[in-house]
């Protein structure tokens, strides 16, 4: 038991820096990482987090390991993440962070008309927009980048560590 445990623990902890095959039909077409895929993805989205240097994949990560977030969630993230490849490849012929600017936003408006893409999208703004605005200390906001963006001032007393 204590081996297999080890091993949940191990395959929770590189959640976003694993690999996701992409298929073109019944043939692998490509290998990529989730969190190449959400970094680009969360710049498409909103590109003023990466003008602010918004870390936004490593918050994600550290989401990932809290006990609060259903594996059923993590699953949807990762199969996103997936799915909106296989949609690039299905268009474009190459992997969503391989495409120029124009051709992910194309495939982004593909996949937001799907129910899966909407929530997708939906879900990996949210996560976004938490790294932004949320504690330096939790990751994501560094510099505090996001609270100078909206000239906000964090409240006190700040945590002195992360409660994930």
């Amino acid at each position: 038991m204590l081996i297999l445990n080890k091993r949940r623990v191990f395959l929770k902890a590189g959640f976003l820096s694993s690999a996701v095959f992409v298929m073109n039909g019944c043939e692998l077409f490509s290998v990529t990482t989730s969190q190449d895929t959400i970094k680009t993805l969360q710049y498409d989205l909103f590109p003023k987090a990466k003008e602010l240097g918004v870390n936004t994949s490593s918050y994600i990560n550290i989401v990932f390991h809290h006990s609060r977030v259903s594996d059923e969630d993590k699953a949807f993230i990762k199969n996103g993440v997936k799915w909106l490849n296989e949609e690039a490849v299905k268009t474009h012929k190459t992997t969503y962070v391989k495409l120029l600017p124009e051709q992910r936003q194309e495939v982004l408006s593909l996949i937001v008309k799907e129910k899966w893409g909407e929530s997708f999208t939906y879900d990996v703004m949210g996560y976004l927009f938490e790294a932004m605005l949320g504690n330096p200390i939790y990751g994501g906001n560094d510099n505090e980048a996001g609270w100078k963006w909206l000239n906000f001032a964090g409240g006190e007393p700040r945590p002195k560590k992360a409660y994930l």
